[in-house]
């Protein structure tokens, strides 16, 4: 019987990048990992085969995964794209920044489905991390506090609405609203920065509702919408009455202890259906 083949991964910040790469190594796999310089350290991945290199250094990243056999990656982490002016890439680098061509100077799904693209004609196939770890993206349904009233469906819907035009154009994930109105939308700056904007945005009387979801033909195979005791933390520090994010398509980190910091917090967690939002 022939040994599980081996798994690549670029691997960014937070703590996803090593449960992807312990339940690769349960399966028997050997992983190999590229750590993104300024977010991982290859150190912190031990014992597991690392190195750590720039975002530009991808034709250098692409000859060391092909030397150890790797075929099929996945990436997972908090990272942020750096602009195009500050990559320095490699010569293999370069090469493959000219395929990638004007997606490079579009949003984060454009380039990374550009990105995916060109790793499948270098023979590397990418896999998403609900591939590898079972229950990752969970089921509509609500996992703590009570159920949304009326007016939280209300900015639930509203949420639905205003991230799926943003994600039309390749913009953002989240949305904060409170009553109706629309206290900030994410940026660059990321869902964590969002929600202590909109804290101070705040107006009185039930707070607001953050809302995640997937961008809109987005693929599924990297930087999903991702929630976590953080964002929890988050929330109840600005005031919102709950989190709400869809269903099949978010990446719910420690699950157990983001569940029980919304009840701890009086928050409500909500995965959606955005073809049916108000079903539990």
């Amino acid at each position: 019987m022939s040994a599980p083949a081996p798994l690549g991964m670029f691997a960014g910040g937070g703590g996803l990048p090593h449960r992807l790469a312990e339940a690769a190594a349960a399966q028997g796999r050997q992983v190999h990992v590229v750590a993104i310089s300024g977010f991982a350290k290859a150190e912190d991945f031990a014992p597991h085969r690392a190195i750590e290199l720039r975002f530009g250094q991808i034709g250098q990243a692409l000859e060391w995964l092909r030397e150890a056999g790797v075929r099929e990656l996945v990436m997972g982490g908090q990272m942020r794209r750096p602009s195009v002016l500050s990559l320095m890439p490699d010569a293999a680098g370069l090469r493959i920044l000219a395929r990638i061509g004007l997606a490079a100077f579009r949003g984060d799904d454009s380039i990374h489905q550009a990105v995916i693209k060109v790793l499948q004609e270098e023979g590397i196939e990418v896999i998403g991390a609900q591939d590898l770890i079972e229950g990752l993206l969970p089921k509509a349904g609500l996992l703590a506090g009570t159920v949304p009233d009326d007016l939280a469906r209300g900015d639930i819907a509203r949420g639905i609405e205003v991230a799926g035009a943003l994600g039309a154009v390749d913009v953002g994930q989240s949305v904060v609203v409170q009553q109706g109105l629309v206290l900030g939308v994410e940026g660059i700056e990321g869902t964590d920065a969002l929600i202590v904007r909109c804290g101070e945005l705040r107006r009185d009387g039930p707070g607001g509702v953050l809302v995640k979801r997937v961008k809109p033909g987005q693929s599924r195979l990297v930087d999903l919408p991702t929630i976590g005791p953080q964002t929890i933390a988050g929330a109840a520090a600005a005031g919102l009455r709950g989190v709400a994010f869809e269903a099949d398509g978010t990446i719910l980190m420690e699950r157990a202890a983001t569940v029980a910091a919304a009840e701890a917090a009086g928050l409500f967690l909500l995965a959606f259906d955005p073809a049916n939002p108000n079903q539990e």
